[in-house]
């Protein structure tokens, strides 16, 4: 049998093709074990790979720690189980509590991380123990669901553990896992592990008190052998997500060439894809232990305590949640396409023999053996096992069929908050990625009652590939590009009108609006401030850049930012505005306070209040010190941007007083107001590297002189 070396890496192959992280002695060990090669080529025996096992699988963590120290081995290694537990009728709670008790049994140095801010994940945590530690620091669409890629990202940032486990929240994992990563930990080169755990649909048994072993309904203890033995069904391809087991050393290191995209966790194709991926990059040594019992998914658990895991209570396999992973599956990566001619991976299947772990080389990987597809013939034929035939023969999938299944009425009941009011932006494909910095800082507030109106359909595909409460304007222009639409044209003035439009809208459906551009940097929540104002009031932020005098002069009102209630008053007020604005031939602003203030400022009654006499409409001009515009008090050309206006109170600074996108973009990010990292479409955690991407050359960036 071949064994692993521990102590040299792999030479370069394929013509001297560098690949990242260590490697396999393979050519050392062809030229010393040529003859048994020869051997076992003439028995047709395959080519195996064997690691010793040094111990038994231990019930206990003493009774590992024994075993260490009489074998004089290493440390065991430390080990991070990430899981993002789904909130209730999609999770059990219960079902959820058990797997996470059985994680923490394990022998070793093992610690868990839940993922999400859920308030039923943070009572786990409450209950299990300084060993569980949640980070609510996870990008989620806006029906909850975490993204895929943020959690993977968490799980790299883990620099003090030496092996990473990303694991559904309701996989109950025996000590083989313990074993198999402890061997694994000895290979001297970066490796990838994917196994199916066993969907057991009956299981009667629970977790003794203090952990160390199982017990019948009875009270009698259970072996883990007899766990072991459980009956397994079969998973269903569409659910198979769920049984997944992936785990990695070297957590910082990448799994694979390429970005993973913004897959919604638990909605299918991610962890397809991703094992793909990692094989094909041959930046790993790739194992598939789906033979052995590392873990198993009680199907039938939740059942015993009244809370049903049927279909009935999982979101429909042709949601859009599933079109989009289906969408992002087909254009990323080389998930649906063959790979050239010649070029070859390595799988490795691991098996227990005589408490040996043997390892194979495997043309396919052994996960189809535990998962039913009903592309079983299209997985044959396609050449991959693992790749969904349904996926890859939907390669001409179309934007539609990843449509949000919401009107903007859905929209609004979902996101707004218990006042009815949201905060609206509005934002079109050349400012795509502010929008997204500005959606992180709102998330990093934890501002949820927030809508997207798209201006186009890039903008459109773009958020909901990122999982915003999105919806288009039928009033947009249809022919909604910068290079037709740039400051000064028809085209510009008309979708500077959208945004009143909008608004109205809204306002009539009975909600509360906050109107804010997306370059408006957040440092806290204004809407209790603004709602405080009271009704008939209509707060908005003044656009005069004199540091002393009247904030409420001619044309000072800026109708990117303010706050329009849902009242008689204000919505005739807004119909005002709309009607004015689509007689005029300059863009909506200077209708905001030729309507509100009067012409040449004739219904202002003070330095910083207007009064429409029509409707006794009240108009605030918000405090710049609070709300600064981008010339007040120079506030942006400040060496630390964000302390000064700390030091003001500022809840918001707008970035506005500038020629150009660019330099606007330039302006945001070298003073550290920027919460997105647009080349792995994340928003920016404390647990990143915050300087790691490029500040230029990423970004969609376009010359134009528009001073909002």
């Amino acid at each position: 049998m071949l064994l692993f070396s521990h102590h040299r890496r792999a030479p370069l192959r394929g013509g001297g093709r560098r690949r990242r992280g260590g490697g396999i002695c393979i050519a050392e060990l062809a030229s010393r074990l040529s003859g048994l090669l020869l051997l076992l080529a003439l028995v047709g025996a395959a080519a195996v790979l064997c690691l010793s096992s040094s111990s038994s699988r231990a019930r206990s963590r003493r009774h590992h720690d024994e075993e260490i120290q009489a074998g004089g081995s290493r440390a065991a290694p430390r080990v991070t189980i990430f899981a993002a537990p789904r909130p209730p009728p999609e999770g059990s709670p219960a079902r959820q509590e058990l797997a996470v008790r059985s994680w923490l049994a394990l022998p070793g140095n093992v610690s868990v991380v839940l993922l999400g801010a859920h308030a039923s994940s943070l009572a786990l945590a409450g209950r299990l123990g300084r060993r569980v530690t949640v980070d609510t620091a996870i990008d989620s669409a806006f029906t909850g669901t975490p993204f895929f890629h943020s959690m993977v990202a968490r799980a790299q940032a883990a620099s003090d553990s030496d092996i990473c486990v990303l694991v559904d929240a309701e996989i109950i994992f025996l000590p083989e896992i313990v074993s198999a990563l402890a061997h694994f930990s000895k290979v001297d080169r970066e490796w990838f592990l994917v196994a199916m755990s066993r969907n057991v649909t009956d299981f009667h048994y629970q977790l003794a008190d203090n952990g160390s072993h199982w017990v019948q309904d009875d009270g009698k203890e259970v072996s883990f052998k007899k766990l072991q033995e459980i009956p397994a069904d079969k998973w269903e391809s569409e659910s198979s997500d769920r049984g997944l087991i992936v785990a990695w050393n070297s957590p910082s290191s990448p799994l694979h060439a390429g970005v993973l995209p913004s897959f919604l966790y638990g909605r299918g194709a991610h962890n397809w894809w991703l094992i793909h991926e990692v094989l094909s990059s041959e930046m790993r040594f790739v194992f598939d232990a789906s033979r052995l019992v590392l873990g198993l998914y009680p199907e039938s658990f939740s059942s015993m305590h009244n809370m049903s895991s049927g279909d009935n209570d999982r979101l429909p396999v042709g949601s859009w949640e599933y079109s989009v992973n289906r969408h992002l599956a087909t254009i990323y990566g080389s998930y649906c396409y063959r790979l050239p001619r010649g070029h070859s991976t390595v799988l490795h299947n691991v098996v227990m023999q005589s408490k040996d772990y043997i390892f194979s080389n495997a043309d396919e990987p052994t996960l189809s053996d535990f998962v039913i597809s009903k592309e079983d013939k299209v997985h044959r034929e396609g050449g991959s096992l693992w790749r969904n035939g349904d996926i890859c023969l939907s390669r001409q999938l179309h934007l539609h069929s990843c449509d949000l299944p919401y009107s903007l009425s859905m929209l609004l009941e979902l996101a707004a908050d218990k006042n009815r009011s949201v905060v609206l932006g509005v934002a079109g494909v050349s400012y795509r990625d502010m929008l997204m910095s500005w959606v992180c800082r709102l998330r990093r507030l934890r501002v949820t009652n927030f809508i997207i109106c798209a201006l186009d359909h890039e903008t459109y595909e773009f958020s909901v590939l990122q999982g915003l409460p999105v919806f288009r304007d039928p009033s947009s222009p249809k022919n909604v590009s910068f290079d037709d639409c740039h400051f000064g044209t028809k085209c510009f003035q008309q979708v500077t009108k959208v945004k009143s439009r909008v608004v109205l809208d809204i306002l009539k459906l009975g909600y509360n609006v906050l109107l804010s551009d997306v370059d408006v940097y957040w440092f806290e929540n204004p809407m209790p401030f603004l709602y405080s104002l009271g009704p008939a009031t209509l707060g908005a932020q003044s656009d005069e850049y004199n540091a002393t005098g009247p904030i409420n002069l001619p044309r000072r009102l800026n109708s990117g930012f303010y706050f329009a209630r849902s009242d008689n008053a204000t919505i005739t007020a807004m119909q005002m505005i709309v009607k004015h604005a689509s007689n005029s031939g300059l863009s909506e602003q200077p209708s905001f306070y030729d309507v509100l203030c009067g012409k040449n400022g004739t219904n202002r009654i003070s330095d910083n209040i207007c009064l429409e006499p029509n409707t006794n409409l009240t108009v605030v001009f918000l405090d710049r010190d609070l709300f600064p515009n981008g010339a007040y008090k120079g506030l942006w050309e400040k060496n630390d941007v964000e302390s000064t206006c700390k030091e003001l109170g500022c809840f918001i600074i707008h970035n506005n007083w500038i020629n150009g996108r660019k330099k606007k973009l330039q302006r945001q990010m070298s003073s550290g107001l920027w919460d997105y990292d647009p080349t792995s479409r994340l928003c920016l955690q404390d647990w990143s590297d915050r300087g790691s991407f490029r500040l230029m050359g990423q970004f969609h960036l376009f010359e134009d002189t528009d001073r909002q």
